[in-house]
């Protein structure tokens, strides 16, 4: 079941958040959803964010602007948080980018991260939960991402076309298993045989998996962003896509960093896209 925390009057509709008991992960989630205003019993498409590093349900739905144009556009916008909250193992709030707030959307098999560290699983979970009670057409879902959220769109899209129609990121970790923030992350939730890291590193599955999405994905890159070198690598995502025939609209920005400035700035374009492909 699900309880509400807290709800807003937002652009017309209602921006709400909620707690659940999810069995992914064995423990109280919170996320966050905004449903434009709509006539009774009508099911609306919708976009699922998935946020980065450090990051909450609240951040996407407080920073990015989003509302306003997703009334517009008649969708709702689902928000999760990035990690289990209160699993009480030992060190995961010692690092900022692992363990609390940085679940990096895997299924961890490594103690004792396994037992909890279920995001992919969740995202899956929190679908179907949506679906049932939050007035979303179960054939109208897309996925948008930052950062590691970004990585964790690209990954739980290719991996599930039947769930996700549409796909799109901003600043993506675009080949985690060849950069130190997805490297940290894989080697703790996933051990250290590399060939297991490839379920969850987009590059390596468009390689694998060919044209997922015969319509598109949509990438926002920042050429100010202060990550895009060492961590980021869309070159190498871009590359891939192009060998495997996987239509790609990569747009490079000047000037513009890793934060939410570069969100707010685009997020319209991503909704008018995400709003195109699901119809």
């Amino acid at each position: 079941m699900l309880e509400l925390i807290s709800e807003h009057a937002s652009f017309g509709g209602t921006q709400r958040f909620y707690r659940h008991a999810s069995e992914a992960v064995g423990l109280p989630m919170r996320f966050s959803v905004f449903t434009p205003a709509h006539a009774a019993g009508t099911r609306l498409p919708a976009m699922f964010y998935l946020a980065g590093l450090t990051c909450t349900e609240e951040t996407f739905m407080v920073k990015a602007g989003a509302q306003r144009v997703a009334a517009r556009e008649g969708m709702i916008l689902i928000a999760p948080d990035t990690s289990p909250r209160g699993a009480n193992i030992a060190g995961e709030t010692a690092a900022w980018d692992f363990g609390a707030g940085a679940g990096f959307y895997v299924d961890a098999t490594e103690a004792p991260w396994r037992a909890h560290y279920r995001m992919y699983s969740y995202i899956l979970e929190l679908r179907r939960l949506v679906v049932d009670h939050c007035e979303v057409d179960d054939a109208r879902v897309g996925l948008c991402g930052h950062s590691m959220g970004g990585h964790g769109a690209l990954v739980l899209g290719l991996r599930n076309p039947d769930r996700f129609r549409s796909v799109s990121a901003f600043a993506p970790i675009a080949a985690p298993s060849r950069c130190p923030w997805g490297e940290k992350a894989f080697g703790g939730y996933l051990g250290g045989e590399r060939a297991a890291w490839r379920d969850y590193d987009a590059t390596a599955l468009v390689e694998r998996l060919g044209p997922v999405f015969p319509n598109g994905i949509l990438i926002d890159q920042g050429l100010g962003d202060q990550f895009l070198e060492e961590q980021l690598h869309p070159d190498l995502f871009e590359a891939a896509c192009c060998a495997a025939g996987q239509r790609l609209e990569l747009r490079r920005h000047t000037r513009y960093d890793h934060g939410y400035y570069f969100i707010a700035t685009f997020i319209e374009d991503h909704l008018r896209f995400h709003r195109e492909q699901l119809g």
